[in-house]
Formats: C-alpha cells, structure tokens, sequence
C-alpha cells in the first residue's frame, strides 16, 4: 500500500527541505512527528512528514513496521530491508516533486528500525541527499555495503549506552562499516539513556541537519 502519515508544514510557510522521520518497529508516524516541532525553531522552512510503515506489526497490531524482526535470520532481515527501501524510494520521489526539491534538501531520520531502513536507503539512492540521523539502530547488510554503495552522504548516529533492545555497540559496528565504504559519520553516545530519544540527542541531530542542509550554525 502506499506510505502515508502525519506532517507538519513548515513554519515559514515555504518548504526549501524535506525531513522524512522514520519510525520504529511497532510504532507510528504518530510517534515521531513531534520532533518536527521540537525540530522547527532551528529548521523553519523543513517540510516534515512521518510515514506509518507498510505493514501492520506482527507482534503489535495497532502500530507498524517497515519489515518483519521475528526471524532475525540476516538474509532475511536484508531482504525486508530491501523491499521496504523501494516504497521508501517511490515515497520520496514523490514528494520531491510535490514540494519542488531535489536531493540536496532531502534528509532522513530514523529511530530503531527507522534507522536501519534510512542508512539502506540513503547509502544505495542517486542523486545524494543531504543526510541520514540514525538513533538508536544498526546497519543492515554491512558486508555487501562495499558492492552496493552508491552515494555517501554524512551520517550521525547517536544511540543510548543503556540501550538492550539494539544493543549500544550497533552503534560501534555500524561506525566501522561505514567509514571503510568512506562515508562521512558522526557518533554520539547517550550515557544514561535506553532505547529512547533524549532532548540532548534531538539537539545533537538537529545542529546535524542544519548544518547538513546549508543553515546558519544552530546553538
């Protein structure tokens, strides 16, 4: 089915970047479009939409997922990743041209499984876009990355140390990978923080996206 959720316009009135916020596994749009508030102050002209995953939860059926976690065989992973990145893929080219942008305003955020389909799909789509935030995640596929790279665009990932439900050191092994493919990443460790965002980590990524996006320095 086609992506949908909820936005938020920007408080300029004019769109000049598109924030896509990819939620959780078992989570909503819902759940995240309130960074686009939190966010906006810094970033007024981002267009900010959170589209709901492509399939009802398999273990929550009033939330989402981008693709099946039960069978955590990696093939398998790897394989939903993918069919998930091509509905990502027709989602955004969409609304690209709805907004008039190109690839250069366009930034993915990502929250647990959100992250792992954001760095997949950034890391194989042409022409680049601006920049991928990743908490809480992991790369998936990291041993093909090398093969399927096809733009490099910089990368903040910033992940809770007390975090069980993926694990911190995701965030070490995702770090390795991605700078032996020459992708440009930052790491951003939160020491007393599960698997959650904190408002440190939502500064942390928003100073990212708007320096990623050509704006003013943000404090």
């Amino acid at each position: 089915m086609p992506l949908n959720g909820p936005q938020r316009p920007p408080r300029s009135g004019t769109a000049k970047q598109l924030i896509l916020l990819l939620h959780g596994w078992g989570a909503d749009g819902a759940n995240l479009i309130d960074l686009g508030d939190v966010m906006a102050d810094a970033l007024p002209d981002a267009h900010f939409i959170a589209p709901n995953g492509p399939e009802v939860c398999e273990v929550n059926p009033c939330g989402y997922q981008w693709f099946p976690l039960m069978d955590r065989n990696p093939a398998h992973l790897l394989s939903g990743t993918r069919r998930a990145a091509e509905m990502l893929d027709a989602f955004i080219d969409a609304k690209l041209k709805e907004l008039g942008l190109n690839a250069s305003a366009l930034a993915l955020t990502g929250f647990s499984q959100g992250t792992m389909l954001a760095l997949h799909a950034a890391l194989r789509r042409t022409p680049q876009l601006a920049c991928v935030v990743g908490f809480s995640g992991a790369l998936i596929g990291a041993d093909l990355l090398a093969s399927e790279i096809a733009a490099r665009p910089p990368v903040c990932l910033i992940h809770g140390k007390l975090d069980e439900v993926v694990p911190y050191a995701s965030m070490a092994r995702a770090e390795s990978a991605l700078k032996a493919a020459g992708v440009p990443v930052e790491t951003h460790t939160r020491p007393m923080i599960a698997h959650s965002i904190d408002m440190e980590g939502i500064n942390t990524a928003t100073r990212f996206l708007a320096r990623s996006l050509g704006l003013k320095k943000v404090a």
